[in-house]
């Protein structure tokens, strides 16, 4: 089973549409946080891996179910698990939880480029053992 990474954040009244629901694809950036801060968890710096390594990672692909609303001033439960670990590329597993209510689900595949080619590129052999030993 893979280990959970766990974060929260508040909903703001920019987050929320005309309804007074997070708009749909404000969990996307959402879940960018959460992965981001996940990386900053296991001491890797995004900018690090640039200007160290010429790389960067970039989203993939991205499907995400919606199953509840959350509201102004919620505060939600983001979770990420590492599905799979390619040698280019990161599979996650992300939900985002008000209290015991899912309000959405999402597989997010993040590829690492070459920053100059944005080619596909192995994940440095540094951050690849960070991410393997979480």
């Amino acid at each position: 089973m893979p280990s959970v990474f766990t974060w929260t954040v508040r909903v703001y009244y920019e987050d929320t549409d005309a309804g007074g629901i997070v708009f749909y694809a404000n969990y996307l950036k959402f879940f960018e946080r959460a992965r981001t801060e996940w990386l900053r968890a296991l001491a890797v710096n995004q900018h690090d891996v640039l200007e160290q390594h010429g790389a960067m990672f970039v989203v993939k692909h991205a499907g995400i179910d919606y199953h509840a609303p959350a509201k102004l001033d919620d505060v939600i439960t983001l979770q990420l698990s590492v599905e799979k670990l390619g040698r280019a590329s990161i599979q996650f597993v992300q939900q985002a939880c008000c209290g015991a209510a899912l309000l959405a689900s999402a597989r997010v595949k993040v590829g690492c480029v070459d920053r100059a080619t944005m080619k596909p590129r192995a994940v440095p052999d540094d951050v690849a053992a960070k991410m393997r030993a979480a």
